[in-house]
């Protein structure tokens, strides 16, 4: 868990009922000023199995800035782990239609008639568009944001994150009921029912599922016609050394929000004189002052700052 600053406030840690009564595990910062209706309220959805600690800095950064601020953990991981993850069922579509649809109405309700905001990392913007109350967004701020289909990966790395994460993954899984991934130090622990989606992951979506029980009872492609829901403007931001994260990837993921304005901001480690960014840098503290702003500036006004480092992706924009 990364140290607080002395000028950072203590988050508040509370449980989030999902629809099925399951229990999340969510950490708020909120300022108690009265002015607080004009005042934005920002989600933090996290990547696949990242405990939501991982972006405290980042959350203590926006608080700084005037922004109320909720992170949490999906069901299955860190704050939101039940007593064992044998038998424990949970996917992405979980994560989006149940998780965050939780954490947003709930952030609707802990601050009436305050803009939401959303932060989403890697599958997490992309699982906004699971939600039911989708349309509650007002503004979209992402980072690395893809559903993992192998395809996509970058080129010259991808045998070696196929064979790990697409094979010694799910075998590894297989063997234990759950994916030991924190004694691997390959990020959390994680249910089977995600490991099964990342490692099945297809070229769309909602064809991950085709055949199977699941999708008898709860029909993938009907979820996707949420994604038509959100009409926040989105700025998604990629990184040019993130393996996952690629230019295909990233398009893969927007175009499923039809109805949302839409920006794909590309990034490379010597736009901003670093040597490395990767799939999970972005948040960490060393890039506060030249990534940062720009989550900053887009949150405040769906802007991006007139001297920001990297390139717009022009296939992405959608008037």
């Amino acid at each position: 868990m990364p140290t607080r600053r002395e000028d950072d406030a203590a988050p508040e840690r509370c449980t989030v009922q999902a629809a099925d009564g399951f229990g999340i595990g969510a950490f708020a910062w909120r300022h108690p000023d009265p002015e607080r209706r004009t005042r934005p309220a920002v989600i933090i959805n996290p990547a696949t199995s990242v405990r939501c600690h991982y972006y405290f800095r980042f959350a203590a950064f926006l608080f700084r800035k005037g922004f109320d601020v909720i992170c949490y953990d999906y069901r299955g991981i860190g704050e939101s782990r039940p007593a064992t993850l044998r038998g424990f069922r949970a996917g992405w579509i979980d994560w989006g239609r149940l998780d965050f649809e939780a954490i947003l109405q709930h952030t609707a309700r802990a601050h009436p008639g305050q803009p939401v905001h959303v932060v989403g990392h890697s599958i997490g913007g992309f699982l906004i568009g699971l939600a039911g109350s989708s349309h509650r967004i007002a503004r979209a701020f992402t980072v690395g944001a893809q559903f993992a289909y192998w395809r996509d990966y970058a080129p010259a790395l991808r045998r070696r994150l196929v064979a790990k994460w697409h094979v010694a993954m799910p075998l590894l899984t297989l063997m234990c009921g759950y994916f030991p991934g924190r004694r691997l130090g390959w990020l959390e622990d994680t249910p089977k029912g995600v490991v099964r989606d990342w490692a099945l992951s297809r070229r769309r979506f909602e064809d991950t599922w085709h055949g199977r029980a699941a999708a008898r009872t709860l029909d993938p492609r009907a979820l996707v016609q949420r994604f038509a829901a959100v009409t926040a403007p989105m700025l998604a931001v990629g990184l040019d050394d993130d393996e996952f994260g690629t230019v295909p990837a990233i398009e893969r993921g927007l175009a499923y929000f039809t109805q949302s304005p839409r920006l794909h901001l590309r990034i490379s480690p010597q736009a901003i004189g670093m040597p490395a960014i990767g799939h999970f840098g972005f948040f960490h503290s060393r890039f506060e002052p030249t990534l940062w702003p720009l989550a900053l500036a887009w949150l405040r006004s769906g802007r991006l700052p007139a001297d920001h480092p990297g390139v717009l992706a022009v296939s992405a924009t959608h008037a």
